[in-house]
């Protein structure tokens, strides 16, 4: 075969490749929006319209990756990751709104390693509602989100991999460090919280 059919060939196929990465960018700035929108509706307490839109984004994420089938270098690519994680953290986080069971990456049709990192910045989504929990003064529903991002917590602890696998200690060092920023917060709400009965107690009291 002559250099210049071979050249040619070659230019066929990144030509391929280039169309279907442009194709994957789109979808996956789709995915991205779906999922953030979902989030702010479920904050919103608005959960059917969060539905909606994870529905919209799962059928995105699911023709990602048949388009992409062919193309495995562009599936892994971060863009498509960070698509994927967030798609994941915004699953999860309706899923717990609901009360229901979390689906697992094989249910969501993504990769293990996208839906670990989505599962590391969901406790940040927990944190959000923790705090509109506190502003609205209910301090033991509050506590109860705590908890389980205790146990998320610990979960990911149990995580220990090499970074070129997945990145998973970044969201371990963020996850404690937001652990951390919720206890005390839950703390001051409950100190001030007694110290309210108190005064209101003594005031009754004629004091």
């Amino acid at each position: 075969m002559e250099l210049r059919e071979i050249v040619e060939g070659i230019k066929r196929a990144l030509d391929e490749a280039d169309a279907a990465r442009e194709e994957a960018l789109r979808i996956t700035r789709e995915v991205v929006r779906l999922s953030g929108d979902a989030v702010k509706a479920i904050h919103r307490d608005d959960l059917e319209t969060a539905r909606k839109r994870l529905e919209n984004a799962q059928k995105l994420v699911e023709m990602l990756r048949e388009s992409l089938k062919p193309y495995p270098m562009l599936y892994y690519s971060g863009y498509v990751q960070s698509a994927h994680q967030e798609f994941v953290e915004a699953t999860l986080l309706l899923a717990y709104r609901e009360g229901r069971e979390f689906p697992s990456p094989w249910d969501l049709g993504v990769p293990e390693a996208d839906y670990l990192l989505g599962l590391g910045d969901f406790i940040g989504e927990l944190r959000r509602h923790f705090l509109l929990l506190l502003l609205r003064g209910e301090i033991g529903e509050a506590e109860g989100v705590y908890h389980f991002m205790e146990e998320l917590y610990e979960e990911l602890m149990t995580l220990e991999y090499p970074k070129g696998l997945v990145n998973i200690r970044t969201k371990q060092d963020q996850a404690r460090h937001v652990l951390e920023r919720t206890l005390e917060d839950l703390t001051r709400a409950k100190l001030n919280k007694e110290l309210e009965e108190k005064l209101e107690a003594a005031l009754k009291d004629g004091f």
